[in-house]
């Protein structure tokens, strides 16, 4: 499913996106038409859409296309982009269009991850952008070189994943590197319902120093890490356990 304001997408409407590639998005689970976190993924769009476009975007209107889209019982998962269908590479920004997609959603549960550690940093990494070159290069990297997934590394200091948060366990208590890194959705919904929790930086070199450690984002939820590089983790860890019991248990919103 391809909706552009309302109304199915054309293929000319599309070209934007695919040959531009400028614009900015936010993915989300919804489950028999429930979002978790539907308000903080408005507010995203609405600030990355200041950021990026120079306007406002009202979370009403991306709640009104939402809505037919989540409407059918079932869980898949939803993106919604913003760009702008008439843009060309001198004139990128012009009047943002509300695009929204579907796909099936993964299984659940999934296996703990086993991750490789490579140096790279997102553009722009507060605004969750549609330029992922880089964040997919170094996915890549990491299962050519036989791991599960890449973590994002800036010189010394652990950011983020392609497409998730990390988190770490240290004395039952969840340490989020501070970092330049997109504030995701899922995690600020644990920071506000899961165990006590500080930020602060983390480096590659105080990964034998946790006890467990995991990623988040909205399409899994919590997911375990068994291992970064050549330092293992509990990935049956108690906290962890919590974690996810405090994720299922945050109620979902309707658009």
């Amino acid at each position: 499913m391809a909706v552009l304001n309302g109304e199915p997408a054309t293929r000319d409407q599309l070209a934007a996106l695919a040959l531009i590639n400028y614009g900015h998005f936010t993915s989300m689970l919804a489950e028999n038409g429930l979002i978790k976190g539907l308000t903080a993924h408005c507010d995203r769009l609405t600030r990355d859409c200041r950021r990026l476009f120079g306007v406002d975007l009202p979370a009403e209107r991306v709640r009104e296309y939402l809505r037919p889209v989540v409407a059918e019982p079932g869980t898949r998962m939803v993106r919604v982009t913003v760009f702008d269908p008439a843009a060309d590479l001198l004139h990128p920004d012009g009047e943002p269009a509300v695009l929204i997609t579907t796909r099936p959603a993964g299984k659940s549960p999934l296996p703990p991850l086993r991750l490789r550690t490579v140096p790279v940093r997102r553009e722009l990494p507060e605004v969750k952008h549609v330029g992922l070159f880089g964040t997919l290069w170094a996915r890549r990297e990491a299962r050519q070189a036989g791991a599960d997934d890449a973590l994002l590394i800036d010189r010394t200091m652990i950011t983020e994943g392609p497409s998730w948060n990390v988190g770490f366990v240290r004395d039952h208590e969840i340490v989020w590197p501070a970092a330049a890194v997109l504030p995701g959705v899922t995690q600020l919904l644990l920071q506000a319902a899961g165990p006590a929790s500080v930020t602060q930086p983390v480096r590659v070199d105080e990964l034998g120093g946790f006890a467990a450690a995991f990623a988040t984002n909205s399409g899994f939820g919590v997911r375990p890490i068994a291992a970064i590089d050549d330092d293992g983790f509990d990935h049956d860890h108690p906290v962890l356990r919590r974690l996810s019991e405090a994720y299922a248990a945050i109620p979902g919103e309707a658009p």
